[in-house]
């Protein structure tokens, strides 16, 4: 079953200094952390605070040539975890086709925010990797803050 997620937020993670997007389940409060490249972390963070570049950039390019082709991104799925690699998938529809492209997830994730497409996680690798859930207040959560105070241990071992 896929669980349709946020991105809440890009950080580092604190023992490796790798970026981190962090996924959210808004329904159950679980999140997920995905370790991605600088390049696709910059992007997504770029997209996430409204910030454009003066040319297009890979995922920019992705969507206008998917678009061009007269597709549209349908929706981005977190779909495997093995070996302490998550895999995904992106979906594009075609008139009455829907392909299902390969992907790692930082760049579907990256091309879901510059489209504005759902990104979803297989309740499988939520099972396998989530970490404990963002406490609910009632104010807006300090992601930072909820971070610092997570061991290494509660990050797992995850590959890029």
């Amino acid at each position: 079953m896929e669980i349709e997620v946020e991105v809440y937020g890009v950080v580092l993670d604190p023992t490796s200094n790798t970026p981190v997007i962090i996924l959210k389940d808004e329904l159950s409060n679980r999140v997920l952390p995905i370790w991605v490249g600088i390049f696709e972390a910059n992007a997504i963070a770029m997209k996430l605070e409204n910030v454009s570049s003066p040319r297009p950039m890979t995922h920019d390019l992705m969507a206008s040539l998917i678009s061009q082709m007269g597709g549209k991104v349908e929706k981005v799925v977190v779909d495997d975890l093995r070996e302490g690699t998550f895999y995904g998938k992106i979906y594009i529809r075609r008139g009455d086709e829907v392909l299902k492209i390969d992907s790692r997830p930082s760049d579907a994730i990256a091309l879901a925010v510059r489209v504005g497409a759902p990104i979803f996680v297989e309740e499988s690798v939520f099972e396998e990797a989530s970490i404990l859930p963002v406490p609910e207040s009632e104010g807006e959560i300090d992601l930072k803050d909820w971070l610092e105070k997570l061991s290494p241990e509660d990050f797992g071992k995850y590959k890029m």
